[in-house]
């Protein structure tokens, strides 16, 4: 069992490596799943808004296979930092702000973004496009003034993440 340990530590983050060592000591391991290969980025009109890209994208040191970089050397997948605090090691997002954003007041970055890769921009869970209806209840914003067109884009007004504004108004 140790031999095992230690083969499926030394092959480091690289799946098809992992599964090669692990496919040596036990029968019956899924195959890894295969992830799209990354789409070449096609920029999309977005009214006033900057031009969004979709297409696969890929957390910086994660794409340069830094898994140090967030996880603790020798595979357990222990992070090097707190989980609340892990993200803000490298990206400072406003955090003094007088107001912020539930999730990153409270470190929880990944109810929104995924610390490996997204096929979404920013690293975001899911679409853009109303991603904020995954918690805030549709229903009762659009009883705010302001909030009449539901297919509106929240951060047109709002930062994600924090601003100096009550309700996060850029």
């Amino acid at each position: 069992m140790c031999l095992c340990l230690a083969a499926v530590l030394s092959t480091g983050c690289n799946t098809m490596s992992r599964h090669k060592a692990l496919t040596l000591f036990f029968d019956g391991v899924p195959p890894p799943k295969m992830r799209e290969a990354p789409a070449t980025p096609i920029t999309i009109p977005d009214g006033d808004a900057p031009p969004r890209q979709t297409g696969y994208r890929e957390h910086g040191p994660f794409a340069a296979k830094l898994c140090s970089a967030c996880h603790e050397a020798g595979g357990a997948n222990a992070l090097v930092a707190p989980k609340d605090e892990l993200c803000f090691r490298c990206h400072e997002l406003g955090q003094e702000r007088k107001y912020v954003h539930g999730p990153l007041a409270s470190g929880g970055c990944l109810v929104c973004h995924d610390p490996h890769s997204s096929r979404y921009r920013y690293l975001l869970v899911s679409e853009s496009d109303n991603f904020c209806f995954r918690c805030h209840d549709r229903g009762s914003m659009e009883k705010i003034e302001g909030h009449g067109d539901p297919e509106a884009n929240c951060t047109l007004c709002h930062d994600a993440h924090g601003s100096d504004t009550k309700y996060l108004l850029k």
